[in-house]
């Protein structure tokens, strides 16, 4: 057997059936077979892929072992809700009423996804673990999920196929809902030939069918509806009978807030992309979204103090958030953006900063955000990790004045003290550092001026390091001037 749980912790669900439009407030649940699949191999390409840990051939044969059978669910209590928004039109000053439908479910109640028959082999399992330990959302990008493979479920209560009817009783046993299912590897084969032996269909559909199934289960849904598909070619509809009360309202429950977390990554997407050169300008753009994002939630007066800096108590020691931009994929580009709290981000805190969807600057350059994960040190490993050797990403510029016997590695070391850090066993000045695809760069590519005027700023250079601690240290590590802002960090050498 093989048995997934999933929890919702925003307590929404969003995912509008596929021939369904969105204003008609329809939510498919339970969450489908289909884009469960797709949820897994979106995880793989955007966090798994890169680090070489797992060969692309497992992920095929996991992907056809779980779309040869059809799953069962135990679903949580859920009801079924929803929002309105107006969106701007193409004309000034017109909107349109939109409604965002979703599940409203118990933050803390699994829903658990289950396989009876299926025995996964020892590298199928450690790819689908790592798979779930990074997986940030399953449906549209605001149904945040946690995901973990269980031992044990509760009862099923949704099953394919069934009959509404008790023959015996007469009474009603469920509700009949259809879902789509991925295709088993060999029908999709059949579908696959059966079509394109036409070559007039083979020249439309062709891109959109092909040779294996985990490729058809990663095509964009805009592409398939272009070419004119009336369902995803590698999925089938099935019927499954599901609780009749499965979305029915329920009185609220409250209970405890969900506990804080440290760590908020969001994915960073836009022409032209900024390099890594510009991390400075991108982490104050960030506090610059994220302060006027709380202003508009809490008043102007009310802005927490883990992400202004302000009205700390004495000795924080750079308790408040960080805005640390970063390369995800080496290529030179910063493709995500890490807020990092170390004291942690409560829940009031943690819905403020998810409605942060764009940075712009003057010139009308404009990047948008979508929440990626948030947690701990899973979230973004590559500069979470712990490691005993820490190189720079961006220049380090000494917060104080340099004094005969208060130098740069003094400088340092006193930072690491004040931090509750050990201090560096060894540090190494670098002449210039790889920033991706092999271009090296010296400290004064970078962007290393504050945008805010008047800031004493006694290093105007910069420099690179490298620093080797006793024991190994965990991330983020971030110092000096401007580290809150994306200057002065590190990463861990594995």
């Amino acid at each position: 057997m093989l048995a997934l749980a999933f929890t919702f912790p925003a307590g929404r669900y969003h995912a509008t059936p596929w021939d369904r439009h969105v204003n008609e407030g329809a939510v498919a649940w339970p969450p489908e077979p289909w884009r469960i699949l797709r949820g897994l191999i979106a995880t793989w390409h955007h966090k798994i892929k890169y680090k070489g840990r797992h060969s692309e051939a497992t992920l095929e044969a996991l992907i056809e072992t779980l779309a040869a059978e059809l799953p069962q669910y135990s679903l949580p209590s859920a009801s079924h809700s929803h929002a309105r928004h107006y969106m701007p039109q193409f004309a000034a000053g017109k909107t349109s009423l939109i409604f965002d439908a979703f599940a409203a479910v118990d933050r803390e109640e699994p829903l658990c996804v289950i396989w009876p028959d299926i025995e996964l082999p020892d590298d199928q399992r450690l790819l689908l673990d790592d798979l779930l330990a990074v997986m940030g959302y399953l449906g549209r990008a605001e149904s945040w999920v946690e995901a973990r493979r269980i031992a044990t479920i509760a009862d099923v209560n949704c099953r394919p196929g069934g009959s509404v009817i008790d023959v015996e009783t007469g009474e009603i046993r469920g509700e009949l809902v259809t879902l789509h299912a991925p295709l088993p590897p060999a029908e999709y084969q059949a579908l696959r030939e059966r079509f394109l032996v036409d070559k007039k269909a083979q020249k439309k559909l062709g891109s959109t069918l092909p040779a294996t199934l985990l490729d058809a289960l990663g095509i964009d849904t805009s592409s398939l509806r272009k070419v004119g598909w009336s369902q995803p070619p590698a999925a089938r509809k099935v019927s499954y009978l599901r609780p009749l009360d499965a979305l029915r309202p329920r009185p609220a429950i409250h209970r405890a807030q969900r506990p804080a977390v440290a760590a908020v990554n969001f994915i960073l997407s836009g022409k032209p992309m900024p390099r890594v050169e510009d991390s400075l300008r991108i982490g104050e753009l960030m506090r610059v979204a994220v302060m006027g994002q709380c202003k508009r939630t809490f008043g102007e007066a009310s802005i927490p103090p883990v992400f202004s800096g302000h009205d700390l108590p004495d000795g924080n020691r750079h308790r408040h958030a960080f805005y640390l931009p970063w390369d995800s994929n080496g290529d030179g580009k910063l493709d995500r953006l890490l807020v990092y709290a170390p004291d942690g981000l409560g829940d009031v805190e943690q819905r403020a900063l998810v409605k942060v969807q764009r940075l712009w600057q003057r010139g009308g350059t404009e990047w948008r955000l979508v929440l990626e994960g948030s947690g701990t040190a899973e979230v973004a490993s590559t500069l979470t990790g712990a490691s005993t050797t820490w190189v720079s990403v961006t220049p380090y510029l000494h917060p104080w004045h340099v004094k005969k016997r208060f130098g740069v590695e003094d400088q340092i070391r006193r930072e690491c003290r004040e931090r509750g850090l050990p201090e560096p066993v060894t540090i190494e000045t670098l002449d210039d550092v790889d920033v991706g695809r092999g271009r090296r760069r010296r400290p004064i590519h970078f962007q290393r001026f504050r945008s805010r005027h008047g800031l004493s700023q006694p290093d105007r250079l910069g420099s690179f390091r490298r620093m080797v601690f006793a024991q190994p240290v965990a991330g983020p590590l971030a110092l000096g001037f401007g580290c809150h802002y994306g200057l002065g960090l590190f990463r861990p050498m594995v």
